[in-house]
């Protein structure tokens, strides 16, 4: 074998250092890829969704500290909205809504305030002639609508909860109970 010279081994040397650091990023780049596989995400960095599809735009209102319309990411829950909007504020009544359910696209999410007597006050619903948000809507404010009663004003609440949200009212004809009829006084009333 030849002699080498001091700079041809530091050359040798600085191209092996090279190729092992190579090496060890790959392996380290294959390890991170497996490992974002395993934890439900796709190699090389990115990340799927959860919930598959385009984000959802919420409007959030009532006892929330900063209400306003919030883009959320696909298979939000309402506590998530909840949160995007600052969280409930001191005279919020949680309770009175789904706050697991899934936001959909175009809902208004509407946190109750604490009305006298810890009963549930939702902003807007001592007008009963304006619209009512299919989000938030109890099932006191849907009986205000010409052919709702409490049965299928309960059935609307829990078909609504049941299906993570409605993006539109004409979903509600899925619901026993409702006729072409109430189908109209619901599109008279009640908005997205």
């Amino acid at each position: 074998m030849p002699d080498l010279s001091r700079s041809q081994l530091v050359v040798y040397a600085a191209i092996a250092v090279a190729v092992l650091l190579i090496g060890v990023r790959a392996v380290r780049q294959e390890a991170g890829d497996v490992a974002a596989v395993a934890a439900g995400g796709a190699p090389g960095g990115f990340s799927l969704r959860s919930g598959g599809g385009p984000d959802a735009v919420v409007d959030v209102a009532g006892a929330v500290r900063r209400p306003g319309v919030y883009r959320l990411p696909a298979g939000a829950r309402v506590v998530d909205a909840i949160a995007r909007a600052g969280g409930p504020t001191d005279r919020a009544m949680p309770a009175g809504i789904n706050r697991a359910a899934r936001v959909v696209d175009g809902q208004q999410v509407v946190v109750p305030e604490r009305g006298p007597g810890g009963v549930a006050a939702v902003a807007g619903s001592a007008v009963e002639d304006g619209p009512i948000g299919l989000g938030g809507a109890t099932v006191e404010q849907l009986e205000t609508i010409d052919g709702i009663g409490p049965v299928t004003a309960a059935k609307i609440v829990e078909f609504r909860d049941e299906h993570g949200g409605l993006a539109s009212i004409d979903q509600l004809d899925q619901v026993s109970g409702i006729g072409p009829a109430t189908m109209e006084s619901l599109r008279e009333r009640l908005q997205p």
